[in-house]
């Protein structure tokens, strides 16, 4: 933490929802004291000129595989965690969830006991825990192993709800083919983020499930029933309804600019499409392959996929899908702010992540490039 007193002048400051133009902001041991168009120079303060670059509390990413070079997958553990947790950091990511792919009941509690500890330790960016599976739909599993998806019984509830009340968040992505509207509930009721993800199932189906409890879907567009003329599927009913947010993958590759632009435009609210990483081994490295489950994953181009040529997660951070959304979808950049930051918080219940003087750590700031092409730690 940077001691003593510090303002940063010429900046576009976002602070969780608005993005103020051509703003100060300065800091005292490292703490925010005041920010705006017009803010006093404590005595003997370094100044710094961001040029127009942007100042802005970390992003939430809420879909984190791995990083690093390291899957969770492969070795979920405290030390697995810290180092996923570093990469991301460095790639402007102040809050994240973990997230294990569909595996075994016991690689799923090792994942959980290693969320719940990391979090006891306090591991820097570490929000909580993000289980994808295995309870999924075998028509849509994408890179998932078929081979282990499953229906929930009561064993795999019952871990879910420990895990609820040991972790500051849990979020569970799940299909209604292999949970109940009942099992839903349940983990609605005790705090879970139950988002529906890699389905087949149908737009009545999903709406039913939404109402049970469900709050979200998993990178919208990918891995579920798609928005058709007599059948909208989970897109459809995702964008109908209000209560219920997106994640949503805005590397141009999982889902088309237009596409995604009318996603946008239809999306009912109060619920929010927010931006997802789904990030895997390759994140903050250079590497060109890696493993999922022993089969080999090759990075080209910003693309990850299997040897058939399955998308395996993606190759991306969240400042590139601010700048798809701002120069390829059309939306504004304080929207797309937004969306890496407020509405991910908003949904995992992280009313802290925002600007407040008094409390917010010059730590937890990051500076984006004014051409949204780089984002570094405040200096």
């Amino acid at each position: 933490m940077t001691q003593g007193a510090i303002i940063y002048r010429n900046a576009r400051v976002f602070d969780g929802q608005t993005l103020h133009d051509s703003c100060a902001a300065s800091f005292q041991d490292g703490i925010l004291t005041a920010f705006g168009l017009d803010v006093d120079v404590p005595l003997g303060a370094s100044e710094i000129d961001l040029a127009g670059d942007i100042l802005s509390p970390g992003y939430v990413d809420l879909q984190v595989n791995g990083g690093d070079g390291i899957m969770f997958n492969d070795d979920p553990s405290v030390d697995s965690l810290r180092r996923i947790a570093s990469a991301h950091r460095r790639l402007g990511v102040h809050a994240l969830l973990p997230t294990l792919i569909t595996d075994t009941l016991d690689k799923t509690r090792a994942a959980i006991a290693a969320a719940v500890d990391a979090v006891r330790q306090n591991v820097p960016g570490i929000a909580g825990l993000h289980l994808e599976g295995p309870h999924l739909s075998v028509a849509r599993k994408g890179a998932h192993d078929a081979a282990l998806i499953r229906s929930m019984e009561q064993e795999d509830l019952d871990a879910l709800l420990a895990a609820a009340s040991a972790l500051p968040v849990l979020m569970v992505t799940v299909a209604p083919e292999n949970v109940t509207p009942e099992q839903v509930q349940t983990l609605s009721t005790a705090g879970v983020v139950v988002s529906l993800g890699h389905t087949d199932a149908g737009f009545e189906t999903c709406r039913h499930y939404f109402a049970s409890g469900a709050r979200c879907a998993t990178h919208l567009f990918n891995a579920m029933s798609q928005l058709g003329n007599r059948e909208p599927g989970l897109v459809g009913a995702t964008l109908a309804t209000g209560g219920a947010s997106a994640g949503l993958i805005a590397d141009a590759v999982h889902v088309h600019p237009e596409t995604m632009r009318t996603a946008w435009q239809a999306k009912e609210g109060p619920g929010h499409i927010f931006l997802v990483s789904d990030s895997m081994a390759v994140a903050g490295t250079d590497h060109a392959y890696f493993e999922l489950g022993g089969r080999p994953i090759q990075r080209k181009d910003g693309v990850l996929t299997l040897a058939d040529g399955t998308l395996a997660g993606a190759d991306l951070d969240l400042t590139t899908a601010i700048r798809v959304l701002v120069e390829q979808v059309g939306v504004s950049l304080e929207d797309a702010l937004r969306s890496a930051i407020s509405h991910p918080a908003q949904l995992i219940g992280r009313s802290d992540l925002r600007l407040d003087s008094g409390q917010t750590q010059q730590a937890d700031m990051i500076r984006i490039a004014s051409d949204l092409r780089r984002t570094s730690a405040l200096m």
